[in-house]
């Protein structure tokens, strides 16, 4: 039996955040364009989360770098994601998919505090190439071709150059850490 879309999007990001024993979602339908707001939001809000604690506790001057560099353009993704919404007089709606992203993202923070120096830096750098692919994978197969509004669907669009510049970034310096 085939998986909706909206079920694999939910296994990939669980996989992202090291959380692949967690159950997928019931939901069968694709998420409307309130949910894939609350998606964005979330994505967003748990790369922030990640990139602030690895700015504090990463230990190379290029984790940091790069830290600091998710942390500005996920904030600014989600200002433009916010300003579209509030022009379009729609409230971001809580989903499966975005409750078990913020769900992730408390996991993986967890699981970065525990960490130090190298260990912690691979592990975030790791976390970050996965995340990155498997968000990558949800605009171009769940994201975009379910938003029914075309600014919001433009939006991720504009956002998907930024996001595949990220997993590359990550999978450079992943491979340097070797």
């Amino acid at each position: 039996m085939k998986k909706p879309a909206s079920q694999l999007l939910a296994a990939a990001l669980f996989t992202a955040s090291g959380l692949a024993c967690l159950p997928v979602f019931a939901q069968s339908a694709a998420p409307n364009d309130a949910q894939i707001a609350g998606i964005v939001v979330a994505a967003n809000t748990v790369d922030i989360n990640a990139g602030k604690l690895a700015q504090s506790q990463g230990k190379s001057k290029e984790v940091k770098a790069f830290a600091k560099q998710m942390v500005t353009d996920h904030t600014g993704v989600n200002k433009q994601a916010t300003a579209l919404v509030t022009k379009l007089k729609v409230k971001p709606e809580e989903s499966d998919t975005s409750k078990s992203l913020k769900d992730g993202g408390v996991a993986n923070v967890k699981k970065l505090k525990g960490l130090k120096g190298d260990a912690f830096d691979k592990a975030y750098v790791e976390n970050e190439v996965t995340y990155h692919q498997a968000v990558l994978d949800a605009i171009d197969k769940t994201l975009i071709p379910s938003a029914k509004n075309e600014e919001l669907k433009g939006l991720l669009q504009k956002v998907r150059p930024a996001i595949d510049a990220h997993l590359q970034h990550a999978k450079q310096i992943q491979t340097s850490m070797k």
